[in-house]
């Protein structure tokens, strides 16, 4: 894969995340914000379109291989919403507000009197894009349930409402290490290092 890659997103902790995921691969990892990139408009309907936007924009600006994830939160009883919009649940005129978006969450199961367990699904698409326009396509899911209320301050996003399966801690209580090991993030990157071994 070389010796640099560029991970295509502004998100600081999605950042930590996959820079310790790519530590298998002995690159030396850069990010759109530390290139100061602008962040393209995501305007995928998918998860795929919307890694695809991102992480074609960076190796085109840079001619750096550009990794891009895209990722969400599908919940069964809200018809696998916030889905590829998860991060647009959080958006507030300061900045996003995943408080906000995990409540929203909760009101929409509660006004609907969603049974339990709560099913949910997280889900990651990875797009490994090079400067010559090519790609690879990589896809990961966690499934667990919602639950309330939010436990935990670690991690990121909707973290603190997931529990998965299999597991009585949420992403949100959970050591980094250890989430590294079963996300859908992790999912997606063993897909990729079966490829890139």
């Amino acid at each position: 894969m070389g010796d640099t890659i560029l991970v295509a997103t502004h998100n600081q902790g999605k950042l930590e995340e996959i820079v310790h995921l790519l530590q298998p691969f002995g690159v030396t990892v850069t990010s759109a914000m530390a290139m100061n990139l602008p962040e393209p408009e995501e305007t995928g309907t998918t998860f795929v379109e919307n890694a695809r936007i991102k992480s074609h924009a960076a190796a085109q600006a840079t001619g750096l291989p550009a990794l891009a994830d895209d990722s969400g939160l599908e919940v069964a009883a809200l018809n696998n919403q916030p889905g590829v919009y998860t991060a647009d649940w959080a958006k507030t005129s300061k900045g996003r507000d995943f408080e906000m978006a995990m409540t929203k969450v909760q009101n929409l199961l509660m006004s609907r009197s969603a049974p339990y367990p709560r099913k949910a699904r997280f889900r990651c698409t990875l797009v490994l894009a090079w400067p010559d326009g090519y790609d690879d396509v990589f896809s990961g899911r966690m499934m667990g349930q919602i639950i309330w209320p939010m436990r935990g301050d670690r991690g990121h996003g909707f973290d603190p409402v997931f529990q998965p399966d299999g597991y009585d801690q949420t992403f949100g209580e959970m050591d980094q290490r250890k989430k590294n090991i079963i996300s859908h993030r992790a999912d997606a990157f063993r897909k990729m290092a079966a490829v890139f071994d």
